[in-house]
């Protein structure tokens, strides 16, 4: 036991010396997250001010969706090697570098993208980079608390999804008023500055266990947990249904409802900021009352929300209740998801896993826009694809106390079964 502790001295004294550390380096985790889904969002607002004005030349609904759903693929698949990485490296090295890699695609996009559709989706393709940081901040936070605040604190960390409204409230306002180069100049240098603090201040966990395998091998134990494929199909329709509204709720308001778009703007930065509020109680209630009550009671409510909104009810009154009622049961199911994560996972697993279900909450982001643009081309309504959302949570919902439930209630036999034995 000698030798583990001497190993973690320099870490601890590290520790010691940073005032308040689990919960600053849980601000610095937030922080980061919300600043690079800032970036992230970037091309969203503007889809329709662009098929507006004719920008880039006669845009179809689903030249739109695709434009604003690339980021997100990217972003999605590439949490998988990035949240492994993370594992090995830890958050104080990867949060920098994802910060300041995504300045790149950015600045491009500023300077040589914003009159060409086709580079406007190679520019939309690297910028996913910043979708990548959240399979970096939730092993970073969940090494730096115990469990039993686990979900609290990866809630908390979550509510960085946000950083979609400021690029809600703020990208067509600077693009319109300030100058079309505006709202990246501004996001780049933000980032910027982040990367140099993240470097600066941010610590790994004292005790953090490094894992010694190769990547792919973690990679392929990791998919093989039966947590993984759940959690995967839970947040691939929580986070997953947020992304997908958060990405396309301004085109969707916009053309179903004949809204500016900077109505539409400020009304899914409304829906975001619900959501948002949202994920740390969710995880808060995770720790208190079962991650499954949670996950369970959000997939219902998105199952009657899309249900009603499928029926096209007027926005100001049922329609806004519907959306806002969704939202803060997908920001919920989304910090109960990854309090279950935190609470039947080996800690040194949580990165690897939280890779791999990260990629299916943005690849569940990605195809709704899809859906949804190709619907409205064909039908000219948006119902088909809402109503495939409600039966979509309806799935889950059994997934949800059916499969998911034995799996907690396994992790909680065992762990009472192990504890009397440690005593």
């Amino acid at each position: 036991m000698t030798a583990p502790m001497e190993e973690s001295t320099p870490t601890d004294r590290r520790t010691r010396e940073t005032v308040g550390s689990p919960w600053l380096m849980l601000a610095m985790a937030t922080l980061g997250f919300a600043v690079n889904f800032w970036a992230w969002a970037l091309i969203s607002p503007l889809g329709p001010l662009f098929r507006e004005k004719g920008t880039l030349g006669t845009l179809s609904e689903s030249d739109v969706a695709l434009m604003v759903a690339v980021p997100v693929i990217v972003g999605s698949l590439g949490r998988i090697v990035v949240g492994a990485l993370t594992d090995r490296y830890g958050g104080r090295v990867m949060f920098p570098i994802v910060s300041g890699v995504t300045i790149v695609p950015i600045l491009f996009i500023a300077f040589f993208a914003l009159d060409s559709y086709a580079l406007l989706l190679v520019g939309g393709f690297f910028l996913g980079i910043a979708g990548t940081a959240f399979a970096v901040g939730v092993p970073f936070v969940n090494a730096w608390f115990p469990p039993e605040r686990r979900g609290l604190a990866i809630g908390i960390f979550g509510a960085g999804m946000g950083g979609t409204a400021i690029s809600a409230l703020t990208t067509v306002k600077l693009f319109t008023n300030v100058g079309s180069k505006a709202p990246f100049l501004i996001t780049a240098t933000v980032l910027a500055v982040y990367a140099i603090a993240a470097w600066l201040i941010l610590r790994d966990a004292p005790g953090r266990t490094v894992p010694t395998t190769p990547l792919l091998t973690r990679l392929s134990a990791n998919a093989r947990l039966p947590i993984t494929w759940q959690a995967c199909a839970l947040y691939a329709v929580a986070f997953g249904g947020y992304v997908a509204f958060s990405v396309y709720l301004p085109a969707y308001l916009k053309t179903d409802y004949a809204l500016t778009p900077a109505d539409a703007a400020n009304r899914m930065a409304g829906f975001v900021v619900v959501a948002v509020v949202m994920r740390p109680v969710g995880g808060w209630l995770s720790d208190r009352i079962g991650p499954v009550p949670v996950l369970a009671g959000g997939f219902a409510i998105v199952a009657v929300g899309a249900g009603v909104a499928a029926t096209h009810p007027l926005l100001e009154h049922v329609g806004t209740v519907a959306f806002l009622a969704m939202a803060a049961a997908l920001g919920s199911g989304s910090g109960a998801t990854f309090a279950l994560i935190a609470k039947v996972t080996d800690p040194s697993r949580v990165g690897g896993v939280t890779g791999l279900v990260g990629a299916a909450g943005g690849l569940g982001g990605f195809v709704p826009p899809l859906i949804m643009g190709y619907v409205y081309g064909r039908t000219d309504s948006y119902a088909i694809g809402l109503w495939l959302l409600s039966v979509t949570a309806v799935l889950t919902l059994a997934l949800t106390l059916t499969v998911v439930r034995r799996t907690e209630r396994a992790h909680d036999a065992a762990a009472a079964e192990t504890t009397p034995a440690s005593r």
